[in-house]
């Protein structure tokens, strides 16, 4: 198994509450990582038919035969349990009783929230991080071919090609999980739809103009959007409120959590054609905000990421709030330096007094550099150094 961030963390809060909840997308490495840290305990999976009749038909008995010490997997699969779960925990007034695991967040939440609210605490596990596969060896060359490849674990455990198990993860992930949430009569518009939200990731959500390309209406792709939100397939990144005596756009930046999975969808057939890809810049913006939310969650910290535009057009990528101040990064796809690079960034130091010390451009590029407006930072080192300390 390759090491996981988020390993201390769980232990830790597995000492102070008395459940544990690990949620994330199907095939995150959830079900490894717990029975790594938890290797001495018991483990069910609701997945199994035999076993989540038992918890469904007769929940009592299932708490009785599972009473501590046990992980749950896909514990949404059993809704009802969590009440009887809340009774057994106060009852026996203890820590470490339960870890529960689960793919989808609208039945695990929702079950959370109403039964075991003060007394869960409830991380996060994405894919592989960049830190996590570079302490493993196993970091692909390339910048092209870690964007193509992406983090899923399963490519990396089995060596499987990344096209091949992006297509029959969507495939799976059409089938089974949407068809349990909402009642989508044809797929096929929803597999548009999942395309057309591919090809807008990096951008400015619009809603009305997504349902339009789709053939479907503001409020389906609202409530579809919901569910790749749900399934961990996008994410929604906020605009920061700080509008420095400006009116500020208020609609989210549309992101995959995943560029394998991006790549997929966008027909990208090889790492190769990356090189020259008409998305390769939305891409690699979407692999250095991914690294960005993976550095946090990995931790269980809540995020700190927004991006900031003004009504004119100036746009600052990624601005990280640090509490006491505002850390604002440029994102270019480019891997040689150009003058355009620092031209947000010339901006946002004229209107927030930010020093170009505290200012950073990621690229696609080699060489680090600390120039006048602002300190330049590879892929590589963006991977090693900042995710993990923002």
């Amino acid at each position: 198994m390759i090491p996981r961030d988020l390993s201390s963390k769980l232990r830790e809060l597995s000492g102070q509450y008395p459940v544990v909840t690990l949620t994330g997308p199907r095939q995150s490495g959830k079900t490894t990582l717990v029975k790594a840290v938890f290797s001495d305990w018991r483990y069910v999976s609701l997945e199994e038919p035999d076993v989540r009749e038992f918890a469904l038909t007769d929940p009592r008995g299932f708490i009785g035969a599972y009473s501590e010490n046990t992980i749950i997997d896909e514990a949404q699969r059993a809704p009802d349990l969590f009440s009887y779960i809340q009774t057994h925990v106060d009852e026996i007034g203890r820590e470490e009783v339960y870890v529960l695991t689960g793919s989808f967040n609208f039945g695990l939440m929702e079950g959370i929230s109403q039964s075991l609210a003060g007394r869960v605490a409830i991380l996060e596990l994405l894919p592989f991080s960049f830190s996590e596969l570079e302490r493993a060896e196993r970091l692909p060359a390339s910048i092209e071919e870690l964007m193509y490849t992406g983090c899923y674990p399963r490519i990396y455990d089995k060596n499987l090609d990344p096209h091949e198990w992006c297509a029959n993860y969507v495939t799976t992930y059409l089938e089974r999980d949407v068809r349990q949430v909402k009642n989508i009569a044809d797929l096929s518009i929803f597999q548009r739809f999942l395309k057309m939200c591919a090809a807008r990731s990096g951008q400015i959500l619009n809603l009305s103009a997504l349902g339009d390309d789709c053939g479907i209406t503001h409020n389906t792709a609202k409530s579809w959007l919901s569910v790749l939100e749900a399934g961990y397939i996008v994410y929604l990144l906020r605009p920061h409120h700080k509008n420095f005596n400006k009116r500020l756009i208020k609609s989210p930046k549309l992101y995959f959590f995943d560029t394998g999975l991006l790549s997929y969808l966008l027909d990208v057939s090889s790492s190769q054609v990356l090189m020259t890809h008409a998305s390769r810049g939305h891409i690699f913006e979407t692999w250095v905000v991914s690294e960005m939310i993976k550095g946090r969650t990995h931790r269980g910290l809540r995020e700190n990421i927004y991006f900031w535009r003004d009504s004119t057009g100036h746009e600052i990528d990624c601005v990280i709030d640090q509490g006491d101040r505002l850390i604002p990064f440029e994102i270019k796809s480019g891997k040689t330096v150009s003058p355009d690079f620092f031209k947000g960034l010339r901006f946002w130091s004229k209107i927030s007094k930010t020093d170009a010390s505290k200012m950073y451009v990621v690229y696609a590029g080699s060489m680090d550099q600390i120039r006048n407006q602002g300190n330049v930072l590879s892929w590589r080192s963006f991977g090693n150094t900042i995710p993990p300390k923002i």
